[in-house]
């Protein structure tokens, strides 16, 4: 499903964000992508989705392919038409639209109005309680409310990939546990591929089959999540859980 090999990336001319990061989702996987804050992992969400490369960004080598076509040359949209969503750090909603305005927006590479439909609804079905805010601007939601629409708004596109980045921070447990458990259901029901980005090491290993550990800007480690989460070296040395 996707492919990131030895993928080198520099910001400013000169200053090395990614070195030989290489990582693989297959189909119907969950991929968690773990490491400290400043490993670089949000910077290999942008270059695949694309955004590195059009803003103060470069990617000088290595090779991103997903479903066996290379990303190399396409901007986000079109990455997006390929059935690749992103839901972003910090959600980046539209604030002044309305939950409704803001799912229709994530389904504008579709121009099928009953497939849409079947889409809102479905995601409606996720997410019940965004059911009764639809109407809500979304810059009135609690911040687990507004997680929930970030997450509903990538579904819209129906991805065969979904990247998720940091979908917990700053949510209190038991809201960031019911965004985990849909993601599971989202994988389990629509059979869709999922890379994770996430600072919540534990809760990452307990939903994803298979975790890439980041260090310095490299994928140090990798294997499968249930045995990486009971070794006490790499949970001490690369997790940071005692």
């Amino acid at each position: 499903m996707l492919q990131v090999k030895e993928l080198k990336c520099i910001y400013g001319g000169a200053i090395e964000a990614l070195s030989r990061v290489s990582i693989l989702v297959n189909d119907g996987e969950i991929v968690s992508l773990l490491g400290a804050n400043g490993a670089g992992k949000t910077t290999v969400i942008r270059c695949i989705m694309g955004e590195i490369g059009f803003s103060n960004g470069k990617i000088v080598d290595g090779t991103i392919e997903y479903d066996g076509k290379s990303l190399s040359q396409c901007l986000p949209f079109e990455i997006t038409k390929l059935g690749v969503s992103l839901v972003p750090e910090e959600r980046k909603l539209f604030i002044d639209m309305t939950v409704d305005e803001n799912l229709m927006i994530g389904a504008y590479t579709i121009r099928d109005k009953r497939r849409i439909q079947e889409n809102y609804e479905k995601i409606l079905g996720y997410f019940p309680l965004l059911k009764d805010l639809r109407r809500r601007l979304a810059g009135y939601l609690s911040g687990g409310e507004q997680q929930m629409l970030a997450v509903a708004r990538a579904l819209m596109s129906s991805p065969k990939l979904l990247l998720l980045d940091e979908p917990s921070i700053g949510l209190a447990p038991k809201i960031a546990f019911s965004i985990f458990d849909i993601i599971g259901k989202i994988r389990r029901e629509d059979k869709t591929s999922i890379l994770l980005v996430e600072q919540n090491a534990n809760m990452a290993l307990q939903v994803s089959d298979t975790c890439f550990i980041m260090e310095n800007g490299r994928t140090v480690l990798e294997g499968e999540s249930c045995k990486l989460k009971d070794d006490p070296k790499i949970r001490e040395i690369y997790l940071g859980i005692s």
